[in-house]
């Protein structure tokens, strides 16, 4: 819960149950035409995630146990070429940049799959093969597009242009190359201190734009008889939207 629902003392109405998200009726207090309005509504996904309680060991997920669900597969792709992308979507203060970006202690989706790509990386690497990767983040705030990364720290919106070969792409936004895990860190930091945050009635610093960092992993394979080499590009989009709530909420 957020900490506005925790100082409204509301009850949780979620619960999971393996695969299953289980919503319990606020009021049962319904009249017979309605009974059926009183019935739990169960639904069914890929991957549940329940969060509510640390304590409980047997049923809380960790940032742990979302990156082994989702992340793992996610990076296994990048290194075969595929392109790929996660996006959190939901309303103000559900946790959206909690669960891509985390915590010091407790990191998100995003600082994982940047740790176990250069982690890879380096085991793979050798005289057949290398990895380059190259990282740019930008944001989306009132139909802009802002680079956050932008060495010369100017707010001017970029255009979402059309290649004919490789698709939509935004024009002058920076791509960095990075060599290290460190250099990933530091430069999210830099730019989330860029992000367009505000204060609302349901968070007190809510992410109020779309956030876009994307990972470019370069794979060479080097022929050393033939001096031939070829090369294979994979791409991670990892995306926290903002919040998705009722603009009377907020």
């Amino acid at each position: 819960m957020n900490r506005r629902e925790l100082d409204l003392h509301t009850k949780c109405v979620v619960d999971v149950d393996a695969n299953k998200v289980i919503l319990h009726p606020v009021n049962t207090n319904l009249s017979k035409g309605d009974a059926s309005r009183s019935q739990p509504k169960v639904f069914a996904y890929d991957h549940c995630f329940w969060s509510m309680d640390e304590s409980v060991k047997e049923k809380y997920a960790g940032q742990d146990v979302v990156f082994k669900c989702l992340g793992e597969n996610i990076l296994q792709n990048a290194f075969e070429g595929y392109n790929a992308c996660i996006f959190a979507y939901g309303q103000t203060g559900s946790g959206k940049s909690y669960s891509m970006m985390g915590t010091a202690d407790q990191p998100g989706l995003i600082p994982r799959l940047c740790s176990g790509l250069f982690e890879r990386a380096q085991k793979e690497e050798n005289e057949e093969q290398s990895f380059k990767v190259e990282v740019s983040y930008m944001e989306i705030y009132n139909e802009k597009v802002r680079d956050l990364l932008d060495p010369k720290g100017s707010r001017q919106s970029l255009k979402v242009r059309e290649h004919s070969v490789y698709g939509p792409y935004v024009d002058g936004l920076s791509k960095l190359a990075v060599a290290s895990y460190k250099d990933i860190e530091s430069l999210m930091s830099e730019g989330n201190k860029s992000r367009t945050v505000a204060a609302t009635n349901m968070n007190e610093e809510s992410s109020r734009s779309h956030a876009v960092f994307k990972i470019i992993l370069t794979h060479t394979l080097y022929d050393v008889q033939s001096g031939t080499s070829g090369e294979k590009v994979g791409k991670l989009s990892l995306v926290d939207l903002a919040g998705s709530e009722r603009a009377t909420k907020t």
